[in-house]
C-alpha cells in the first residue's frame, strides 16, 4: 500500500526588510495582501464547488419532503379518524425534522467564522456533513459505515474542517463508478495530541508515482464527472492550506484496485478546567 503525509514545515523567515527601502517594503507588504486575498477566494471557490457537487441529491430529496408533507396532509384532512391523522401527523413531523437537519447542516457548513478557531466534537462536524451527502451517496449505490466510538474535542475552525470532509468523501464517491462503501471513522490520540478522522473507500485507488503529487495545486487524479464537477485539481490543495493552518496533518494510504484511505490529525482541545467551588468547613 503506497502511503504519502504532509505535516506543518516551519514558517519560510521573510525578508528582511532592514536593506528595504520603504517603498519596496510597502510593496512586499501589498503583494501579501493580494496573495491572502486570492487564497481565500479560492477556498471560498473550492467550497462552493462542493455544494454544486450535492446540490441535485438535495433539491430532489426535499422535494420528496414536500411531496410526503403535502400527502399525508391531504390524508388528515380526508379521514376525521384520530387513528389516521395521529399517522399523518407522525409522518409530517418525521419529514420536518429531516429538513430542518439538513438546512441546520447546509447552514453550519456555509457559516462564515473567519479564521477562528473553537472546541468542537469531531463526531458532530462529521455528522453534520453526512447529513449532506447520504442521499448522493444512496443514489450512486454507495454504502455508509461510521465508527464514531467516542466524542473527541479539537481546537478548529468548524466550516473550514467540513469543507475538507465534504471534499473528501465527494472525491470517494466519485472514485467509486460501480458503487462501493464508505467508512468514516474517528479516534482520538492523545499521547500525540491529536483527534483523527479518517475516510475510507472502496474505490479504485490511486497509483503510487501519483501520490506526491496530489496535494499540488492544479494537480488531479481525475476527469471532471457527467455534472462538471472535480478533474481541476483545487480541492486537496485547499484541503491541505487548511490542515497546515490548524497545524494539523493529511495522510493517504492507497492501493489501486483496493482503495484509498485519508487521514486528518487535528490538535485535540485543552480540558475544560472544572470550576467547582471551594467549599470551606
Amino acid at each position: 500500500m503506497a502511503t504519502n503525509s504532509l505535516t506543518p514545515t516551519d514558517e519560510a523567515s521573510d525578508t528582511s526588510i532592514d536593506s528595504l527601502s520603504a517603498g519596496e517594503a510597502a510593496e512586499i507588504e501589498q503583494l501579501k495582501q493580494q496573495v491572502a486575498a486570492l487564497q481565500a477566494e479560492l477556498m471560498q471557490a473550492q467550497r462552493l464547488s462542493s455544494v454544486g457537487a450535492i446540490a441535485a441529491s438535495i433539491t430532489h430529496e426535499f422535494n420528496n419532503i414536500l411531496t410526503t408533507v403535502i400527502n399525508y396532509s391531504k390524508m388528515g384532512m380526508r379521514h376525521k379518524d384520530d387513528k389516521t391523522r395521529d399517522k399523518a401527523f407522525d409522518k409530517i413531523l418525521s419529514a420536518g425534522q429531516r429538513a430542518s437537519k439538513i438546512t441546520t447542516g447546509m447552514l453550519s457548513y456555509a457559516r462564515n467564522r473567519a479564521d477562528r478557531q473553537e472546541p468542537m466534537d469531531l463526531v458532530v462536524l462529521a455528522q453534520d456533513v453526512l447529513v449532506l451527502v447520504e442521499k448522493d451517496l444512496q443514489s450512486h449505490r454507495i454504502s455508509l459505515d461510521t465508527d464514531f466510538p467516542e466524542s473527541v474535542m479539537v481546537m478548529v475552525n468548524p466550516s473550514q474542517i467540513q469543507q475538507v470532509l465534504l471534499n473528501l468523501v465527494i472525491n470517494a464517491r466519485q472514485a467509486m463508478d460501480e458503487g462501493g462503501s464508505l467508512r468514516i471513522g474517528v479516534r482520538r490520540d492523545p499521547e500525540n495530541g491529536f483527534g483523527e478522522i479518517s475516510v475510507q473507500d472502496t474505490g479504485s485507488g490511486i497509483p503510487s508515482e501519483k501520490l506526491p503529487k496530489i496535494f499540488d495545486p492544479f494537480f488531479s487524479t481525475k476527469e471532471a464527472d457527467s455534472q462538471g464537477q472535480g478533474g481541476t485539481g483545487l480541492g486537496l490543495s485547499v484541503c491541505r492550506q487548511i490542515i497546515e493552518r490548524h497545524r494539523g496533518r493529511i495522510r493517504v494510504e492507497s492501493t489501486v484496485g483496493r482503495g484509498t484511505t485519508f487521514t486528518l490529525k487535528l490538535p485535540l482541545a485543552a480540558p475544560v478546567e472544572s470550576t467547582k467551588p471551594a467549599w470551606t468547613e
